[in-house]
């Protein structure tokens, strides 16, 4: 069986994000992927992105 690391799994999920999003005309940024990162990571919540992502609009 094929195992991937953390960081090689998150890549590989970002890869299929930006394509789907691209698929619905949405682009994805750095800092976008940075977050997902830092989510990821545990080192930002739930509702932390959340808010993050409601001053950003």
């Amino acid at each position: 069986m094929f195992n991937m690391s953390k960081e090689e799994k998150f890549n590989f999920d970002i890869a299929n994000l930006k394509q789907d999003f691209a698929i619905e005309n949405i682009n994805i940024t750095a800092s976008d992927i940075e977050m997902l990162k830092r989510y990821s990571n545990q080192e930002i919540s739930e509702s932390e992105i959340i808010d993050i992502i409601k001053k950003g609009i």
